[in-house]
């Protein structure tokens, strides 16, 4: 039996352990949006990246056995309402053409902006390695720099409410800017 935590969901798989990560997010959980990206032990499109406690991995190069006792989070997970800023900001940018590899790449760019928020040429080249046979390429480093732009002011906003103002009470004020809890 592995255990993990999938998309903020404590969930057991009773499958061979030796299973790639992948194949159990798709045909056990039905979450689809991660894609199967046909290569297989990380010799892949990217397509397959999930967020493995907060890395950005291919999910056909782990193994269930790996994955034990691991924060997984599927695009699925990433914003249940697309509002994460790396999603609007492919929308925004039109970054987006067949779709296949999109959410690949929304992971690999939520990875690098949690861990970098103000990436370098360099680092988002570093970071997202994904391939795209659309060629989406050049419209990633404004993806990138639109998402960066948000993630900080919704950051500035949840840090510094007005004086005067609880938390709370600006969070309310703020709906867009919060997830939903028990979603």
């Amino acid at each position: 039996m592995s255990r993990m935590t999938v998309n903020e969901r404590p969930v057991e798989f009773d499958l061979d352990p030796r299973m790639p990560l992948l194949y159990a997010l798709r045909e056990a959980m039905n979450l689809t949006g991660t894609k199967a990206c046909g290569g297989g032990g990380a010799q892949c499109n990217g397509a397959c990246m999930v967020l493995v406690d907060g890395v950005a991995l291919r999910s056909c190069a782990i193994t269930l056995a790996e994955a034990e006792g691991r924060l997984i989070t599927t695009i699925e997970g990433l914003s249940r309402d697309r509002s994460h800023p790396v999603q609007q900001a492919m929308v925004a940018q039109q970054a987006i053409q067949c779709g296949y590899c999109t959410p690949g790449i929304v992971i690999s760019i939520a990875a690098l902006l949690q861990r970098n928020s103000a990436p370098t040429r360099e680092d988002i080249d570093q970071a997202v390695p994904n391939i795209c046979r659309c060629g989406v390429y050049p419209r990633l480093v404004k993806v990138v720099e639109q998402a960066a732009r948000v993630a900080q002011r919704q950051e500035r906003v949840s840090a510094a409410p007005a004086p005067g103002i609880s938390p709370e009470d600006a969070a309310k004020a703020v709906p867009a800017l919060r997830v939903p809890e028990g979603e």
